[in-house]
């Protein structure tokens, strides 16, 4: 069975809390795998090239999972998306606790089952840019959403600039009525994990872009919007990447993403 539902959706309580990511350090962004137009310690991203987040929901405890973790790993290598694994922990008490599975995943998937108008959360579920809800292990469909979604022009550029300690500029713009919210998901890419109990004992399951946080940075309402990062903290506790997402509301259609890869910073 793919679709694995759970109970009704309840209402999603407070936001996640900035943590101490949220300060100033020195960092190098890159928007897409084509390098955009540079200035003087800045990168811009060209519209054209704009990714399409993919966000997969899933879990270690659920046997229909492994298929679209698999695939969620070749959308990581391609340049034209991010790709994202948020594991959910409601499927923990079935007899393996995912290690990474984690109440905000959980929290951000009942978001969009709001927002999407679903009855119930499920694994394993793909969104595709905040708009789009797909089983994840249906290829073709995953891959027919990215294609779609890649053609829809995306209103903002995202600046990333080096000087200064670093930071990420929104410029001003035409913003949703009910506003924007900027995140940060700071992710390791790879684990590959030994199941002792559950619905996958006795296999060894590969996770890529593992989320291990997801942070609201601020809120886009249309004027121009500078935030300091520090991320040196998160490379140093080994973490390999991040990406920023502006989106309207908190779980609505995606407006700019971008992604890095830390390995680049002074640790």
């Amino acid at each position: 069975m793919l679709i694995r539902p759970t109970v009704a959706v309840p209402r999603p309580g407070a936001a996640p809390r900035p943590s101490a990511l949220v300060a100033a350090v020195f960092l190098l962004f890159t928007f897409v795998a084509l390098p955009g137009p540079r200035g003087a310690g800045a990168q811009e991203s060209a519209a054209s090239a704009a990714p399409v987040l993919v966000e997969l929901f899933t879990s270690q405890g659920c046997s229909s999972c492994p298929p679209a973790d698999a695939l969620l790993g070749e959308l990581a290598g391609r340049a034209d998306v991010i790709a994202l694994s948020l594991h959910v922990d409601y499927w923990d008490y079935i007899g393996w606790k995912d290690p990474y599975a984690s109440p905000m995943n959980t929290d951000r998937q009942r978001r969009y089952a709001e927002a999407l108008n679903l009855r119930y959360v499920f694994t394993p579920q793909i969104v595709v840019d905040g708009r789009a809800n797909v089983v994840g292990s249906r290829r073709e469909e995953v891959l027919a959403e990215i294609e779609a979604a890649a053609g829809r022009a995306k209103p903002l550029k995202i600046q990333f600039l080096t000087e200064g300690g670093g930071k990420v500029v929104i410029p001003a713009g035409q913003a949703p009525d009910a506003g924007a919210t900027v995140w940060l998901a700071v992710y390791d890419r790879n684990h590959s994990t030994e199941i002792k109990r559950g619905e996958n004992a006795g296999r060894t399951l590969r996770n890529a872009n593992v989320v291990r946080s997801f942070e609201r940075l601020g809120t886009w309402t249309g004027e121009r919007l500078e935030i300091p990062l520090d991320l040196v903290g998160a490379a140093a506790r080994g973490r390999d990447g991040c990406a920023v997402i502006v989106q309207e509301g908190r779980a609505g259609p995606v407006l700019a993403a971008a992604a890095m890869n830390l390995d680049s910073l002074d640790r």
